[in-house]
């Protein structure tokens, strides 16, 4: 049995960290802070070491990690454990500055409204955790069991649901709000499940068949590159020098989709996609580009914008 001397006991460990016995003890038992040995009198011991984790459950507590989880710190050496707890601190830190930031905007503003409150009743929505759970939610229902989709959706997570800015004006947080808001939307998710279900039946073939994204990206970026060239050199969508860039572009999209023809019906069923697009799909990337600060309308709306014209003024 070890002694007093070989570490600290519960009181001290207490007076050294400002935590209650009373709450170590629990910790203690709960197994999130097991003491490294005990007394020939059954006093609990604990070392320099535990005094870090102490901190760090305490840290995670108040960021609503829950014991369960915390329990697996007991596993970890003591650079992981402050590793583990920078992070946290650093979460912290950052929901601080926005709170800061939207409280700052507000007042600035003059008298708050009631919109304001809800927007500041809002921030506990902007975690990295809700983040996740949000887009989990989203990924499994959107791709509905294929698993191409829902492989193209977790590849495409990050850039759907961007993190907001340490900082963030007004308008990006609005931008967040309403994003979320979308994304949690069952018709709005319904819609996108829908939206080229013969193309991703496909694509779940593909995959199955140790295919991958790869030429269908490569596709999609000389089809973006071609209109864009196109629209640089001042080329209507509706003008008769369109009409061999639309042929290309369509043959492109024929072999993306698997057609075997690329004529007018085919053709037809483009444009009746393009007609049929939700227009939601195209507020999401916009809202995302808000949160981002990045210029908006995208490359790729541009593009695809200016094929759908392209299509309506030559069906064939």
């Amino acid at each position: 049995m070890a002694s007093l001397e070989d570490g600290y006991s519960i009181g001290q460990l207490a007076k050294l960290s400002g935590v209650p016995v009373k709450t170590i003890r629990f910790y203690s038992d709960a197994g999130v802070l097991p003491e490294r040995d005990r007394t020939a009198a059954g006093y609990r011991l604990y070392g320099e070491e535990d005094l870090a984790r102490l901190e760090l459950i305490r840290t995670l507590r108040e960021v609503g990690v829950n014991l369960a989880t915390i329990r697996t710190l007991a596993e970890r050496d003591l650079r992981q454990v402050l590793a583990l707890q920078l992070r946290a601190v650093e979460t912290q830190l950052t929901a601080l500055q926005r709170t800061r930031a939207v409280l700052r905007a507000t007042l600035e503003r003059g008298r708050p409204s009631e919109t304001d409150l809800r927007r500041l009743n809002s921030l506990g929505r902007l975690g990295a955790a809700e983040r996740e759970a949000l887009m989990d939610a989203f990924v499994a229902e959107v791709g509905g069991g294929n698993r191409a989709r829902e492989r193209w959706l977790t590849e495409l997570r990050k850039a759907m649901v961007p993190e907001l800015p340490a900082e963030p004006t007004i308008e990006q947080f609005d931008a967040w709000l309403e994003l979320a808001e979308l994304l949690a939307d069952e018709d709005y998710r319904a819609s996108l499940r829908k939206d080229d279900s013969g193309f991703w039946e496909r694509r779940d073939r593909d995959e199955e068949a140790g295919a991958g994204f790869e030429g269908w990206r490569e596709a999609n970026g000389e089809i973006t590159r071609t209109v864009l060239a196109a629209i640089e050199q001042g080329v209507a969508p509706e003008s008769a020098a369109a009409v061999p860039i639309v042929d290309k572009v369509v043959t492109l999209l024929a072999g993306m989709y698997g057609a075997p023809d690329p004529g007018p019906e085919f053709r037809r069923g483009l444009s009746r996609g393009y007609e049929e697009h939700d227009p939601r799909a195209t507020r999401h990337w916009e809202l995302v580009a808000k949160i981002q600060g990045t210029p908006w309308p995208h490359p790729d709306t541009i593009a695809h914008t200016w094929i759908a014209e392209a299509l309506r003024a030559h069906p064939a």
